[in-house]
């Protein structure tokens, strides 16, 4: 059921939740946490374009925490949540198997790797 409530809104809204928990007879804090514990579901609508900010290891030590917070500035959004025009959802992820690229980051589908900060207003500029 939550599969499904998040493909067909992009996430699972709290209502839909009082309404599993309802139909299942299952408490809500018991379907929160399933929420919460896999990373497939999301509590927040997403944006058009999802960024994954690579925090793993040698993105970190290549400056991954300087381009993750770059990109949240120039965005002027919160880790895990989306933009206010609804354009990018912005998430920390702990490795995007690009250790040979790090610094990464991945937006949709498409890796940008060996980044600095002054490469990321280009690389957002090409997303609408």
């Amino acid at each position: 059921m939550l599969q499904a409530v998040q493909t067909m809104f992009g996430y699972v809204p709290r209502e839909a939740v009082a309404q599993i928990s309802k139909r299942l007879r299952i408490a809500p804090a018991r379907i929160f946490g399933v929420v919460t514990f896999y990373a497939q579901f999301s509590l927040h609508p997403k944006g058009r374009h999802t960024i994954l900010c690579c925090q793993g290891t040698a993105c970190h030590v290549r400056g991954g925490g300087t381009l993750f917070d770059k990109i949240k500035n120039d965005l002027n959004v919160a880790e895990g949540h989306t933009t206010e025009d609804g354009r990018f959802t912005v998430e920390r992820v702990y490795c995007v198997g690009c250790c040979s690229l790090a610094p990464a980051v991945i937006i949709d589908n498409t890796a940008f790797g060996k980044l600095t900060p002054g490469k990321i207003p280009d690389i957002l500029s090409r997303y609408d």
